[in-house]
């Protein structure tokens, strides 16, 4: 699609756990043109994963420069960032510092997915602090307090040089305006800021053993904390506008994490016409968003707080003002598949014959199609009867919130070749959704008002397979958004508010989200469904079991 010459459009950054791209959107929501461009991650060792800021900045700058080369710098009236919760460091004059063993300064990102802070982590939790209601009752290693605290610990040169640390999505508004302001987002979600209080919680910074950080009213974490949606500074600085191929003045938004800017994209999203979602069409409380891709987030806003054990949030103002967040999610989803795929003795025949990887997942759909009429079942998951799955390869983030957990396999016989990985696969497929089922009954659990659909993007979304198994698993329909790129949209919604052009965040949701293809939930395999979640959640009791066991505890 070209580019009217004319038209007014929004730039949408979105910086994920491999790569940065950018989008130029309409003011509907249609993506008009994006470009990708990868990232460097460094694992120096086991569950340490590191990024530079630099580095990402560069590749932020080649993909605005594509998406915006076709239109004048006055038909874009606002750019949206959104990135992983990732912990970007900066020592004096906003230069890089390390957080890096080796020293290498450039490398002065934790990525979100880096596990080093787990005694930490336990630290923290075991203080039990008020304010770790909000994280459903404690804190997790993939959030930034306990890396700091890590940092402290084994870099301390690097934490006594802080001047400032960012979440990574607060770094870029900050790289692109000059003006050190944070997301209320970033900060609420990932950092423990009391929102319910508008400031840092000093006494819980203390009893994290991080008191350095109180200093000087909080700076090294940011005084100026705004909601998302609002304009940032004096917009783009004459430096980056320079470099991203914008006019200086831009108008800059504050930030949304990645996640939470697929949410905000797609929380707008509808039916193609309102019979398909009859009254439910504006209600955004009953849609869960998930965003599936190297890993799953479950999105879902309601008007009051939802406190609940092993979910994240309530975050007030968290992405949308007036709605307190609820966040759970997965550590590995679409990783997860992947892994499967790759360790199989079938790969390397797979990828000869067919190439990529994505032509693989299409192969291993229709075969379980064959096998499922060769032995007479009348649907696909009448394969994996007596093959259950708990997928916590990585540790379960919601809603057990326990990393040490790890995956279960019961149900494995000698068959080889092929069909053998198709049926693993569509059976880790099922756990993945057994645990959104998992996390919905969790939510209902602690008086969560019921949903009514559930809305997909990212990778897995443009698998069938898994977008199928969530709709019969959790017996809800599913929305599938026809724009894929919804992250994408969410930060070009970023700056359509910001820049005044829609009057809120919400309005610029709706008039943004566009519509979607509506799935039906399965009722044929109801029963079976809720009897294979049932063996679910006794292989997590069989694993504490045998945990206790092996501790001489029974």
């Amino acid at each position: 699609m070209s580019p009217n010459t004319s038209a007014t459009y929004f730039v949408g950054v979105d910086v994920g756990t491999g790569s940065a791209r950018a989008a130029l959107v309409a003011t509907d929501g249609r993506v008009v043109e994006q470009a990708v461009e990868a990232i460097k991650t460094w694992t120096p060792e086991p569950h340490y994963y590191e990024q530079s800021s630099t580095d990402i900045w560069r590749a932020i700058c080649k993909v605005v420069k594509l998406v915006t080369a076709d239109v004048s710098e006055q038909q874009v009236k606002g750019i949206g960032f959104d990135a992983t919760c990732s912990l970007v460091i900066l020592g004096d004059s906003g230069a890089p510092l390390t957080v890096s063993k080796s020293g290498v300064e450039e490398q002065n990102i934790i990525l979100w997915m880096d596990h080093r802070a787990e005694q930490e982590t336990a630290e923290i939790n075991a203080t039990k602090h008020p304010l770790l209601q909000y994280v459903g009752g404690q804190v997790s290693l993939e959030m930034e307090i306990p890396k700091l605290l890590w940092l402290k610990r084994h870099l301390p040169t690097t934490y006594e040089g802080i001047w400032r640390a960012f979440d990574l999505p607060d770094f870029l508004t900050w790289r692109a305006t000059e003006t050190d302001t944070r997301s209320l987002c970033s900060v609420v979600c990932k950092w423990n800021y009391d929102a319910a209080a508008h400031c840092w919680n000093e006494e819980y910074l203390r009893a994290a053993d991080l008191e350095e950080l109180t200093r000087n009213k909080c700076s090294a974490l940011g005084s100026d904390v705004q909601p998302p949606g609002k304009p940032v500074g004096k917009g783009l600085s004459q430096r980056a506008a320079s470099e991203l191929g914008l006019e200086m003045g831009t108008v800059v938004s504050t930030s949304l994490i990645d996640a939470h800017a697929g949410a905000l994209g797609m929380f707008g999203c509808r039916g193609y016409d309102k019979k398909q979602t009859g009254a439910n069409h504006d209600n955004i409380q009953g849609k869960m968003a998930l965003i599936a891709g190297t890993s799953t987030c479950h999105m879902s806003i309601t008007r009051d707080a939802c406190f609940a054990q092993g979910i994240w949030g309530p975050y007030q103002d968290a992405i949308i003002p007036g709605y307190f967040l609820n966040e759970g999610g997965q550590s590995i989803a679409g990783h997860l598949l992947d892994h499967v795929l790759k360790t199989h003795e079938s790969y390397a025949e797979l990828k000869q014959e067919f190439g990529e990887d994505k032509y693989i997942y299409q192969h291993l759909n229709k075969l379980l199609c064959e096998l499922a009429n060769q032995r007479g079942h009348s649907d696909v998951n009448l394969l994996t009867q007596d093959i259950h799955v708990w997928p916590d390869l990585h540790g379960n983030r919601s809603p057990v919130a326990d990393a040490t957990l790890r995956g279960m396999l019961t149900g494995i016989d000698m068959t080889r070749g092929v069909e053998s990985l198709a049926i693993k696969y569509l059976a880790f497929t099922q756990a993945l959704a057994y645990g959104t089922r998992h996390i919905i009954e969790n939510l209902y659990e602690h008086k969560r008002s019921a949903f009514h659909t559930l809305l997909f993007c990212g990778g897995l979304a443009k698998n069938p397979l898994y977008v199928q198994c969530h709709a019969d698993i959790c017996n809800l329909p599913v929305l599938i958004p026809d724009e894929q790129e919804m992250v994408l949209v969410g930060a070009a919604a970023l700056g359509a508010a910001a820049s005044g052009h829609y009057d809120s965040l919400e309005s610029a949701s709706k008039a943004m989200g566009g519509t979607g293809q509506l799935l039906e939930p399965n009722q044929l395999t109801v029963e079976l469904h809720n009897r294979k979640y049932s063996v679910f959640l006794k292989l997590l009791e069989h694993q504490r079991q045998y945990r206790d066991i092996m501790q001489g505890k029974i």
